[in-house]
This record gives structure tokens, C-alpha cells and sequence, in this order.
């Protein structure tokens, strides 16, 4: 059985901390800081053990940030300096983020100096809320790092909706100021840098399809492989939604005289277990269709709802009068995000965003809650 992600910050992180604090900065409480971490950090999931650290350090560092700044930016490594790395930095940009606010400048340098060896995502984003364009005229300086850590946390730290993170409703309720930083890193040589690119294009797809279908629709011509992967990726909820505009951008047109047949393995389904199913689809056209083949299995809620979720096939080129056959399966096993219920469900073949073909199955057996 894996390791709980609570295990990845526990009392040796403390020990760490209270080391590289006491050589930064000799005044330093080592003893007294530990007392008020070790006792209780057991007891505390990842996020809120972080949250201890944080909490001690402001009791035992300079209550001035201006002073206490400099004593966390000596606990970095530096050349050949040892230093902290990893998740014992998590509690530095918690406690950035909750007594830094009034020093932006100097919150933001320590931030950048620290997402080399941590990602500062999480830190940056209440600077990002309480003063959105100070904060975004200061990161989109960063697109030009010569670090791709830097480059990476002026998208991935101003991504609207970014996952373990606090929202940024102003952002995503508007998301305009962040497009100039997006496009200076369209083409970032590290593709670490260009994923992050994506998934904030694709968060702001959840709420503005248009603008970013707009988007992609400038930026695609004459756009290298590396910028129309990315491109394509940061369209990929619109895609699975069946956008016209976000369709179009990548070749795939409204159907004209496509068909394709289901034919399901067997409709009763044990719990683990799989659905085989075959696809039969035809180009009944006299050119060639540009096809992006999905799937979307409803799954039976607990009220006896059905609830769709989209799954990415493939792309492919029918030639006139061409027909191809796909045998494909999907499987049902136990997930931490979600619950399956017992009852009827549906398989839906999605081709460029239209169901063509439906059939029904039963899953045959249940899960204790395990999910949602």
C-alpha cells in the first residue's frame, strides 16, 4: 500500500526546519519551535502540517517580515550552500503568503528564489488576489527567466482555477490580464513550462470557451508541433464538450454522412470488471472526414441519475467511402474520485463532439462509498 502524502512533511521536516533556520539566523528558538511542532504534528494531514510549521515560525522569527525575509531566503540552497528543498518548503510559502502581504516586492523575490526547489504556486496566489495587477506586472517580468521554474510560476501560480490551491474569482471572472503572459511562453523551449501554459488556458476554458477558442484560433497558424500540442491540450474540455469553434480549430467539422454502430461485448457487468465494446464507422461521403472519436460513459448516480463523462479516443481520417472497425474496453475498478452504484449506465460513441451511437449495460455489483 502507498505511503499517505500526509507522510511527506512530518517531524523530521520540523527537525530540518529548526536546523536551517538556527544556522541562518543563531537567535533562532530551535528547541522551543519543536516543542510547539513536534507534539501535535502526528494528528495533522498534509496541508495543515505545513500550516503547524508556518505557525511556529511566526512565533520564533523576527515579527518584522522585512527582517524575517532574509533569514528564509539563507535556509535556500545557493551554489554550494546546502539548504532546504522539497515539501519542508511548503510552510515558507505559507508563511509568506499569510505575513508577507504588506511587502509584495520582497514576497514575490523570496518566492521566485524558492520555486527553483519548491513550487511557490501556492504562496503567490493571495498576493495575486489582494493586488492583482501589482502582483501580474511583477511575474510577467519573469517570462524571460533564464529558470524554467520561474517561467513556470508566472502561468502555473496565476492559473485561475488551480487544483489544491485557492480560486482566483477576479480571474476567473475576467481572465484577459493573463494573456500576455500566456503568449510570451506559447513557445517556451521546456515543455514543463508549455504544459503549465495549457492547463491555464484550459481552466479559463471552463468559464470563457470563446475567448479561449479565440485564442487558439490566432495562435494556430503556422504554429510549430510543440505549440499546436499545447494548443490542443488547453482545448481539451472544449473538445470533449463538442465546441464548434474549438472543433474547427483543429480540422474537425461538422459530420456529413458519417454513421457508426455499437455493439457491446455483453451488457452485464461485474464490479471490477470491464465493458468490451465494438465500433463500426462508415464515411458514406465522397471526401475524406477528419474524425475525433470519444466515448462518454453515464454513470448511475445515487438517486438513479446519470451522470456523463467524456473519455479521449483518437484522431483519424476516413477516406471516401471507407469504413474501419474499433474494438476497444473500458474498465471499472475501484477509485478514490468516484462511487459506482449498481444499475443501468449508458455508452455513448461521441464523433467531433455529436453522439452517433448509444447502447445500455448494467454494472451487476456495488462499492462502499469510497469517493464522491
Amino acid at each position: 500500500m502507498a505511503e499517505a502524502l500526509k507522510h511527506l512533511i512530518g517531524a523530521h521536516t520540523a527537525r530540518d526546519t529548526a536546523e536551517a533556520l538556527s544556522r541562518a539566523w543563531p537567535a533562532f528558538a530551535a528547541a522551543d519551535f519543536l516543542d510547539n511542532v513536534l507534539p501535535q504534528i502526528d494528528a495533522r494531514e498534509l496541508m495543515q502540517r505545513g500550516q503547524l510549521i508556518a505557525e511556529a515560525m511566526r512565533r520564533h522569527l523576527p515579527q518584522d517580515f522585512a527582517q524575517a525575509a532574509p533569514i528564509l531566503a539563507a535556509c535556500l540552497p545557493d551554489g554550494n550552500r546546502p539548504g532546504l528543498g522539497g515539501w519542508a518548503l511548503l510552510s515558507f510559502n505559507q508563511y509568506i503568503a499569510a505575513h508577507g502581504l504588506d511587502h509584495l516586492e520582497t514576497s514575490l523575490d523570496l518566492l521566485k528564489a524558492l520555486t527553483p526547489h519548491f513550487t511557490a504556486e501556492f504562496g503567490i496566489r493571495p498576493f495575486i488576489d489582494r493586488d492583482q495587477d501589482g502582483t501580474l506586472s511583477i511575474i510577467a517580468g519573469w517570462v524571460g527567466d533564464p529558470d524554467h521554474h520561474v517561467r513556470r510560476l508566472a502561468s502555473e501560480g496565476s492559473r485561475p482555477r488551480l487544483p489544491w490551491a485557492m480560486r482566483l474569482p477576479k480571474l476567473v471572472r475576467d481572465p484577459k490580464p493573463l494573456l500576455p503572459i500566456l503568449t510570451a511562453l506559447l513557445d517556451d523551449p521546456e515543455d514543463y513550462v508549455r504544459r503549465s501554459v495549457a492547463n491555464s488556458l484550459n481552466d479559463i476554458a471552463k468559464d470563457h470557451p470563446e475567448l479561449v477558442a479565440d485564442f487558439v484560433a490566432l495562435h494556430r497558424p503556422d504554429a510549430s508541433p510543440e505549440r499546436l500540442r499545447l494548443l490542443k491540450h488547453a482545448s481539451r474540455t472544449l473538445l470533449k464538450k463538442g465546441h464548434a469553434a474549438a472543433m474547427a480549430n483543429f480540422g474537425f467539422k461538422a459530420l456529413d454522412g458519417v454513421m457508426a454502430t455499437l455493439t457491446l461485448g455483453d451488457t452485464d457487468i461485474p464490479f471490477p470488471g470491464q465493458l468490451g465494446f465494438g465500433i463500426t464507422l462508415i464515411n458514406g461521403t465522397e471526401a475524406p472526414q477528419v474524425l475525433m472519436l470519444d466515448y462518454a460513459i453515464h454513470h448511475r448516480k445515487k438517486d438513479g441519475t446519470m451522470s456523463p463523462k467524456v473519455f479521449k479516443g483518437r484522431s483519424l481520417t476516413l477516406g471516401m467511402g471507407e469504413s474501419l472497425r474499433l474494438d476497444l474496453r473500458h474498465v471499472f475498478r475501484p477509485i478514490t474520485t468516484r462511487t459506482y452504484y449498481p444499475g443501468e449506465h449508458r455508452l455513448d460513441i461521441v464523433v467531433n463532439g455529436i453522439s452517433l451511437a448509444s447502447a445500455s449495460f448494467h454494472l451487476a455489483a456495488s462499492l462502499p462509498e469510497s469517493g464522491r
